[in-house]
């Protein structure tokens, strides 16, 4: 049940902030803590209807997909149907070849953590092409290749660039492994045993089932409509869609023990620097970043037409989840403002375990 919101003082100016000078046309942030749920919005839903943001919204979630497609990948692990030391080769025969890129060389932690050196197929994806035909499906193996196109980055395992291409090729390779498409193991893994009844993975669906909000893109500093985008563009790397109280109860479910071994929760969890001091450290398919009250939270951020999301969770019971409808096109400050946003919130929040 949602709690009427206790205080929130300074999450509040974010948020408002954030839908003002930021321009993100709406925000919206769930807390779940000790109390229960506390939802706080800003700004609108529809820019054209001036409709408040609802509570209940779901919303495209983006890159936080990764999450769920590495805890898919970590439970074959456990169930020993993968090895995360195993070159992809052994799973994805021929698939990663040309221009120094070698699936022999590159491990599957190697993809979940984005040390393989592979390039960003979205460095090389036309993004106007995707604003004036937003319904074209997107083929995994043709985003791949995009990506192969180009000279790897770095030796696998010598550097770390977050690459979109290392989580198409995930989705590849569970589907590889399971005979069933990423998106019906997350939903039989993941979403089915822990009621995330908000949660989804659309395929080539363009609609945002239920209540959501309208998701705009600024190209040219002029405000699109791209509620309604073909999520194949992104596959496993971005494609899911969420509420924030789904979310919420993912992480808490993931970063507490109750989706994967501890073996496993140990190996997504070992982080390595990304060099980018704002972003703490990336495990596999998660982040670690310091509290500014002290010790981390574990999540992801996450940008797709229309949308940028955030969450993030901690190993006391408090998680946070904040969301604005306005991806690409959205400011530095408008990241700096979310990011702030979760941790202050998070740190307003009670957890629920006692300290020890």
């Amino acid at each position: 049940m949602t709690t009427p919101p206790p205080g929130y003082t300074d999450v509040r100016a974010i948020l408002q902030r954030l839908t003002g000078t930021d321009g993100a046309p709406g925000a919206l942030l769930e807390v779940s803590d000790a109390h229960g749920r506390t939802v706080l919005t800003s700004g609108v839903a529809n820019t054209e209807t001036h409709a408040p943001i609802a509570g209940d919204s779901r919303f495209r979630i983006g890159s936080m997909t990764k999450m769920f497609v590495a805890t898919v990948v970590l439970q074959l692990v456990a169930e020993q149907r993968v090895r995360l030391d195993t070159p992809v080769e052994q799973y994805l025969v021929g698939v990663i070849t040309g221009n120094g890129n070698d699936g022999h060389d590159i491990t599957v932690r190697q993809l979940l953590q984005h040390t393989s050196g592979l390039p960003d197929y979205l460095d090389y994806l036309d993004l106007n092409e995707v604003l004036t035909t937003p319904a074209a499906h997107h083929d995994p193996l043709e985003l791949v290749q995009l990506a192969l196109n180009h000279r790897r980055l770095f030796a696998p395992g010598t550097g770390q660039q977050y690459s979109n291409t290392n989580y198409v090729l995930a989705g590849m390779l569970i589907e590889k492994v399971t005979g069933r498409p990423y998106g019906q193991e997350i939903e039989h893994r993941v979403i089915a045993p822990l009621g995330l009844h908000d949660t989804s993975i659309p395929g080539d669906e363009t609609a945002i089932p239920g209540t959501h909000p309208q998701g705009y893109a600024k190209p040219d500093n002029t405000l699109v409509d791209m509620t309604e985008v073909n999520p194949s563009v992104a596959g496993a790397s971005g494609a899911m869609i969420s509420s924030a109280a789904d979310l919420n109860r993912f992480l808490d479910a993931l970063v507490n023990g109750r989706l994967l071994q501890p073996s496993e929760l140990r190996a997504m969890m070992t982080t390595h620097p990304t060099g980018d001091s704002s972003s703490g450290t990336y495990g596999l398919g998660l982040e670690s970043s310091p509290l500014p009250c002290g010790g981390v939270y574990w999540g992801h951020d996450g940008g797709i037409l229309g949308f940028q999301a955030l969450g993030g969770a901690t190993t006391d019971g408090r998680s946070v989840t904040v969301m604005t409808n306005l991806y690409p096109g959205s400011t530095d400050a408008t990241a700096t403002g979310m990011r702030t946003a979760l941790t202050t919130a998070l740190c307003e929040s009670t957890p629920t375990k006692p300290k020890p």
